[in-house]
């Protein structure tokens, strides 16, 4: 084996932690596999697998999003995934949108079991940034059902799983099987909303149906005013910074021309941070929870893809 292919696979023992034994096997070794795609086989020999294992968590923080996922996980005749996260990564996410990976998930509906550090009541701050940037893309009038499918898809716009390895229905299945969990979840931001004159209801028999949202310049601005301060420091980047306030209604330096030009450089920041996340989680989950979950993973992600097109 040549140098600079010798030195091109032990470029992964640089992200791992120190190992005692490594060697490559499989296709990687015959002189005529010239597929660069084929997934490379390492056998690692560690002096306590324990102790190694522990410092796979560095590689979920460096390569990943500090989220470190096991899937088929089997106990008491039931499968589980987990996902391991610290919990200062779990709140500057859900407060910044640093990666906008746990900040998504908790834009749904979950149900908590444990919450010391009172994390329910700092992702109050996330449920109405995610209200704002919803409303951003949606048009003046719409329904209860079309807003909690605009939040529930923040978290997927970019996501290259959406391409090839995830349901085309999964959005409309998730609003309609968790329809009142959401309700539950946003009704007192919408209602706060609406106070603030953003938006106005109209009934139907006991549930709130139909929506109409003010889509001037005032209204951007307060929406705006919701989003993380890091979004917002990003949207003024690149819609550029305050020269003279008499141009336009200004959000923290954000100079806002039109409600299409925010909603516009608002979905290039979301689609920006989902797709990196993406990618960078699906590498580090090959890395922690190795080949043969990650494959088995993928492959049940992709037949549900798949028969959604059928």
């Amino acid at each position: 084996m040549d140098e600079k292919k010798r030195e091109e696979l032990a470029g992964l023992l640089t992200i791992l932690p120190p190992v005692e034994f490594c060697c490559v096997y499989g296709s990687t070794l015959h002189p005529n596999n010239h597929d660069k795609s084929r997934m490379i086989d390492y056998i690692l020999g560690v002096q306590d697998p324990v102790e190694w294992h522990s410092q796979i968590t560095e590689v979920a923080d460096k390569i990943g999003v500090g989220v470190h996922f096991n899937p088929f996980v089997s106990w008491n005749d039931k499968t589980f995934k987990y996902g391991v996260v610290r919990v200062h990564d779990l709140v500057e996410d859900v407060l910044n949108w640093e990666t906008f990976y746990l900040s998504g998930r908790l834009q749904k509906p979950v149900h908590v079991l444990v919450d010391n550090l009172e994390v329910s009541n700092i992702n109050s701050s996330n449920l109405r940034a995610a209200t704002s940037a919803a409303l951003l893309f949606l048009p003046p009038n719409f329904t209860q059902e079309e807003f909690y499918a605009k939040i529930c898809s923040l978290s997927y716009k970019g996501d290259l799983r959406m391409l090839f390895a995830e349901d085309r229905h999964k959005v409309k299945k998730i609003v309609q099987g968790q329809f009142d969990l959401f309700k539950g979840i946003y009704k007192p931001v919408l209602e706060e909303f609406a106070t603030k004159g953003l938006l106005r209801f109209s009934s139907s028999g006991t549930h709130l149906e139909n929506i109409t949202q003010d889509c001037g310049l005032p209204a951007v601005q307060s929406l705006v005013s919701c989003l993380p301060n890091a979004v917002r420091s990003n949207m003024s980047m690149k819609l550029g910074e305050r020269k003279n306030i008499s141009t336009g209604p200004v959000v923290n330096k954000i100079v806002l021309k039109s409600r299409a030009d925010a909603a516009n450089c608002l979905e290039k920041i979301i689609r920006r941070k989902v797709m990196v996340s993406s990618v960078r989680q699906a590498v580090s989950g090959v890395l922690t929870v190795g080949a043969a979950k990650a494959t088995r993973y993928l492959a049940n992600k992709m037949h549900k893809a798949w028969n959604s097109w059928i």
